[in-house]
């Protein structure tokens, strides 16, 4: 019995040092911190003559100076800092004349070296550290890296440095190949690190999308989002039809989001097309592209297995004038389930919309669908004020 008290006692005690010892230390890494921050400060004003010297010169026709004096391991961190902010917002000369200023000065061989730290964190940082410097002389060591990583959010680090700082297209092909081969569904992350490459985005996008790899080719469709690329637009009639269905899916939003003059049988495909994802993507489109004679397809595709499918036929028919929103009115009182689920919802949308129109023919529009609703559903008592427009001056005197 006083065996076991004791025991207990002593396991009491070893918790309360532990704990103890837990506090100190997080109070000591908070005082340390503290105090980096306070010398960074003093270093940031220290060097502040020098970092206007490197400003007003960036734009010059001549070599810039190094950092002035011997400098401390923290106070090469805060210059380092400078000049990888100042990368990051300037582009041509004036980031290639801070490029070279970090060979320059050390910055590069130093971080380099450190990629064989045995500290993981270290490594990482290092990685970080190159890429923001755009380090092409690293990429090699970097790769190396890359390849004894396990998939997480270090590799997405590692992935975006040698993306800054490659200076070959088959570089970038390596590091998105190394990614996706993770099995994750990372084309969007993946599109986006490629976006960070000082190569020209317009051939390598072209090199992808001809590339024997899928996984490739997609992500190369989803950089194009947003981006004006019109050199690899032709590919995009070839992708249209590509076996391989997350592709064609991409291949069918770029398509459809350029404003093709879509032909009957065209739309026809798209619409009947065996993944539902094309479905979608050509339903959203034909609202927009104001493709009237794709009414029947649209009021057809109400009755889709797929909720985008359904959602965005009724969105485009809504779209569509009177027409689409009389084939609305149809399919709410004479279909059944998620059709007419789908139509009812939609032509509540609209209606719900009423107090928003300001222009003239946009009040005309609404009162259009508004006497086709009342046709088919019967007058709403007590729903609102409709808005009529105005027109010319005060006629009451």
């Amino acid at each position: 019995m006083f065996s076991n008290l004791a025991l207990a006692y002593m396991f009491i005690y070893v918790c309360l040092g532990l704990i103890a010892l837990g506090i100190i230390l997080l109070f000591q890494m908070k005082i340390k911190h503290n105090a980096e921050q306070k010398q960074s400060e003093l270093y940031q004003k220290k060097h502040r003559d020098y970092f206007m010297y490197v400003q007003a010169h960036l734009h010059d026709d001549v070599s810039l100076e190094l950092p002035p004096g011997n400098l401390k391991a923290l106070e090469r961190r805060v210059i380092q800092d400078k000049f990888m902010e100042w990368i990051e917002q300037f582009k041509g000369e004036a980031q290639t004349k801070l490029i070279g200023l970090c060979k320059e000065a050390g910055f590069v061989e130093l971080e380099i070296r450190a990629l064989g730290s045995f500290r993981y964190g270290r490594r990482i940082e290092a990685a970080y550290r190159l890429g923001g410097m755009r380090a092409e002389e690293a990429v090699p060591a970097l790769e190396v890296l890359l390849d004894r990583t396990k998939y997480g959010p270090s590799t997405i680090i590692i992935s975006r440095a040698i993306a800054k700082s490659a200076d070959r297209p088959d570089q970038i092909r390596a590091m998105l190949s190394k990614l996706l081969s993770y099995e994750k569904p990372i084309h969007h992350m993946a599109a986006d690190i490629l976006l960070e490459t000082r190569l020209d985005s317009a051939g390598l996008m072209r090199k992808l999308l001809d590339d024997p790899n899928p996984g490739l080719v997609k992500v190369a469709l989803v950089a194009m989002w947003g981006q004006a690329v019109p050199a690899v637009v032709p590919a995009l009639d070839r992708l249209v039809g590509s076996e391989q269905k997350d592709v064609r899916a991409e291949a069918v939003k770029l398509y459809l989001s350029s404003n093709p003059v879509l032909k009957d049988e065209t739309i026809a495909q798209l619409m009947n097309d065996g993944e539902w994802e094309v479905r979608a993507a050509a339903a959203k489109a034909l609202g927009p592209l104001h493709a009237a004679g794709s009414i029947p397809l649209l009021s057809a595709a109400l009755q889709d297995e797929n909720w985008h499918v359904r959602n965005n036929s009724a969105e485009s028919l809504s779209l569509l004038g009177e027409q689409g929103f009389d084939v609305l009115c149809q399919a709410a009182l004479t279909r059944t389930g998620a059709a007419r689920e789908t139509a009812l919802n939609r032509i509540e949308r609209i209606m719900a919309k009423e107090s928003d129109h300001e222009a003239v023919d946009q009040m005309v529009a609404f009162n259009k669908k508004k006497l086709l609703y009342e046709s088919y559903f019967g007058v709403q008592p007590n729903k609102r004020t409709v808005q009529v427009a105005r027109v010319g001056g005060d006629y009451t005197a």
